[in-house]
């Protein structure tokens, strides 16, 4: 039997059949990328295909002695699922297709993804990036959310769902992509020095209070 995580695979409530979730950056895929997992799902007779919240597909109900196989002839790379690191940069389109789009969600989210995903870290975490304040990708609920604004990105910090949920705080407001994109860098940096093994970055911000964070960051006085 696998532990959870290994070899991308996680097993299933049977405790028998195990599922596992290809990476799709940001959610996108071609027509090429479905064709596979389709034909792969009917050769090996994966019983269910699921559409996930972080925009993947999971192939669920599969044999311990098909992962193997089945991710060789995939060819894609295993979305990080579980495990205390970076699990997902979920976007909306954003300005390359919403006639709602005020910033380029689609852009910004490549770059997290290629950058993040599946960045070991002090506890779990999940970003989040919206081109409006509609915020349709759920972002202020994510651990770090960038939501696009007339004026400029609006960054949020310590969101999460949960048996404990908790509404992400507003970190900096107006600011540029490039501003945005070092600003994660830097919030990540702090997260990494001062959070507890396994400790979400809200409840570490609930423990050391988002001030200390502006300080650390110097952002009290710009916010």
């Amino acid at each position: 039997m696998l532990n959870d995580g290994e070899k991308g695979a996680v097993l299933q409530r049977d405790r028998e059949t195990y599922g596992i979730a290809p990476h799709l950056p940001c959610g996108l895929v071609t027509p090429e990328i479905l064709r596979k997992i389709a034909d792969v799902a009917e050769r090996y007779r994966v019983p269910v295909l699921k559409i996930t919240s972080a925009a993947r597909i999971a192939m669920l109900g599969i044999r311990e002695e098909d992962i193997d196989a089945i991710w060789d002839e995939l060819g894609i790379k295993p979305g990080s699922v579980v495990g205390i690191c970076v699990r997902s940069i979920k976007v909306c389109p954003g300005t390359t297709y919403c006639k709602r789009g005020q910033a380029d969600s689609l852009g910004v989210g490549r770059v997290l993804d290629e950058r993040y995903h599946g960045l070991e870290l002090p506890g779990k975490m999940k970003i989040g990036v919206s081109g409006c304040p509609n915020q349709c990708g759920e972002t202020s609920f994510k651990d770090i959310g960038l939501v696009g604004t007339p004026k400029g990105w609006r960054v949020y910090v310590g969101g999460n769902g949960g048996t404990n949920p908790r509404l992400g705080d507003i970190l900096a407001q107006r600011i540029d992509t490039e501003q945005a994109l070092a600003l994660v860098d830097k919030i990540l940096d702090y997260y990494r020095t001062h959070a507890r093994p396994r400790e979400r970055i809200g409840r570490m911000i609930e423990r050391l209070g988002l001030d200390h964070m502006e300080d650390a960051l110097g952002l009290g006085a710009e916010k």
